[in-house]
């Protein structure tokens, strides 16, 4: 059969450098930090202390106070950026055929922070199982799909994939393929997470997973950096309004890039750590251009997984030098968790929405705080150190991968 074209109509954004899509291209585009000390709680026990949150962000700005209470943040930022790109793809609610619109969501955790502060009520307690009505809907990774069809209506497909970081990433692709195949008409897809609480923290440090530049958090995501020690905890989400080309041209659009393909693979290596030669990373940007249909030298940029760890970085750039050879330092190659940080179950999607706007707006964003060179990266790759850069980017690729060796890629393409 032939496969339907998808395309990207709409875009929403809750981030920790900017809480809708202008102002978090702005942040992108500038090169700002979101890391620096953590509000939420009294960190002075906690080996990290800072972290990647939302600026300004207040629930009763979106929600009213009831119906914010049933709602566990990452479920809060769900909607919020989902109400974004729905607006923003100008889709009539009256009239989309919503049997044949979806939600498809990424989430790695849920609603940590709901189970978090459960659970410490109960073991303060006197033992007597005493817990909110809304504890369990409010934990739920499916929950934010579940109030996204729900406030709309859309009674397609819905869903989460849970893959660790690679999560959004899976939804993107899920999406794309459902489309494709002509389940559907539009998917809101992306991700969210909110695991900045004591828990999220507490468990990452207690991995050696995080960064613990306390004295300076501003600069402490440092993707492929020498003196890189860890990744920054972020939050917030994304959402893409995935649509069919014929059915988006037909009710006059605006196409901000066509999502060419996705691929997958596994690392099968270790729970945590990443193959130290790239071997499942290799596979999944080639299965990526495969289903794409494209070569290697028609990718102009890649958004990197690049979380800012000593071996990850450079199992990274050593796989994409493997997949694109010569033509590798032709590409501007970048990490925007060194200013967005990690947003886990989220990264995929905010990665992606940076990917479509560098070929909006004919600019890279940079991989800031970078200042020691790292013998191991091989120095012929333009990493966009520092500052964007301006170049005609037309296909732009965005790598995440996932504790537990989950590798997922996905391409898009500027129409022509």
């Amino acid at each position: 059969m032939q496969l339907k074209r998808v395309v990207v109509t709409g875009m929403g954004a809750l981030t920790p450098i900017g809480n809708n899509l202008e102002a978090y291209w702005e942040g992108l585009r500038t090169g700002k930090s979101g890391s620096a000390p953590i509000t939420y709680f009294d960190t002075e026990k906690f080996k990290t202390k800072f972290a990647c949150e939302l600026k300004g962000y207040n629930p009763e700005d979106y929600f009213d106070r009831k119906e914010a209470r049933k709602l566990d943040r990452f479920a809060q930022y769900a909607l919020v950026s989902s109400d974004e790109a729905i607006a923003d793809s100008g889709i009539d609610l009256n009239v989309v055929d919503k049997f044949r619109v979806g939600v498809v969501w990424g989430a790695g955790i849920g609603g940590l922070e709901t189970f978090q502060n459960e659970v410490i009520g109960f073991a303060e307690g006197d033992g007597t199982p005493r817990f909110n009505p809304f504890f369990i809907p409010k934990m739920i990774a499916d929950i934010a799909p579940g109030n996204i069809s729900i406030k709309h209506g859309f009674m397609g497909p819905n869903y989460t994939t849970v893959s660790a970081c690679a999560s959004a990433a899976n939804a993107m692709i899920d999406a794309l393929n459902y489309i494709r195949l002509g389940h559907c008409d539009v998917i809101v897809t992306g991700g969210s997470e909110a695991a900045v609480t004591m828990a999220g923290m507490g468990g990452f440090n207690a991995m050696h997973a995080l960064s613990t530049r306390n004295e300076s958090p501003e600069t402490a995501s440092r993707p492929f950096d020498a003196t890189r020690d860890g990744f920054v905890l972020g939050e917030g989400a994304g959402a893409l309004i995935l649509e069919e080309y014929e059915h988006a041209k037909a009710r006059g659009a605006k196409i901000y890039a066509e999502v060419l393909g996705g691929g997958l693979s596994s690392d099968a290596y270790h729970m945590t750590a990443p193959h130290p030669e790239g071997i499942g990373v290799v596979k999944v940007m080639e299965n990526c251009l495969q289903n794409a249909g494209l070569k290697p030298e028609d990718v102009d940029a890649i958004n990197t997984h690049g979380t800012s760890t000593p071996l990850g970085d450079v199992a990274e750039l050593k796989a994409i030098s493997k997949v694109f050879g010569e033509h590798a330092p032709k590409i501007n190659i970048n990490s925007t968790k060194s200013m967005t940080g990690h947003l886990l179950g989220a990264a995929g999607a905010i990665e992606a929405i940076a990917s479509i706007l560098a070929m909006e707006h004919g600019m890279v964003p940079p991989t800031i705080n970078h200042s020691v060179v790292d013998d191991q990266i091989d120095p012929s790759l333009n990493l966009t150190l520092n500052n964007a850069q301006k170049r005609e980017v037309n296909v732009a690729m965005s790598n995440t991968f996932g504790f537990g060796g989950h590798n997922a890629c996905l391409v898009f393409k500027k129409l022509g």
